[in-house]
């Protein structure tokens, strides 16, 4: 299962007691939250999407969407999210479960600008049923993110 794989990296951290599992799913944005008993926005959301014959992952706020513009501005193509069925695959995560933690080899990371007006947020800990809550510096490191992007915009 991916959330092995996910504690298992975040044993070599020590810190894989705040892993949390939920007796619920945790599947989408709205899901998470009321597993967590937190807003929406708070839930670091990992977007997969096509990068050449890669994936790239984006992990943004919990209310934010991806702005096409600014992503093909950003990334030089348009924004075409990986297929359901190649995303484990590709990534490591099914869908749902999708974390920057752990991903396969050669995929990239990056965090969206939407998740800095957080202290902490919740990503994903690779199965449909679990988050860890994360601050922001903790987020950058864990993640092993190459850097910040403005790809996302609030509706």
């Amino acid at each position: 299962m991916s959330i092995e794989k996910v504690r298992s990296y975040f044993r070599s951290r020590g810190i894989e007691d705040r892993i949390q599992e939920f007796d619920v799913s945790s599947a989408t944005v709205e899901l998470a939250a009321e597993a967590l008993n937190c807003e929406p926005c708070r839930i670091a959301k990992t977007l997969s999407f096509h990068m050449g014959d890669g994936a790239v992952l984006v992990v943004l706020a919990g209310d934010a969407k991806v702005d096409n513009g600014k992503y093909k501005s950003r990334f030089g193509t348009k924004a075409a999210m990986l297929a359901p069925d190649k995303t484990e695959s590709m990534v490591g995560f099914a869908v749902g479960g999708i974390c920057p933690f752990g991903v396969n080899e050669g995929v990239r990371v990056f965090l969206d600008e939407s998740l800095k007006r957080f202290e902490t947020v919740f990503p994903s800990c690779g199965s449909a049923n679990s988050a860890i809550e994360l601050t922001i510096p903790e987020l950058e490191k864990y993640s092993k993110a190459e850097g910040w992007v403005d790809v996302g915009r609030l509706d």
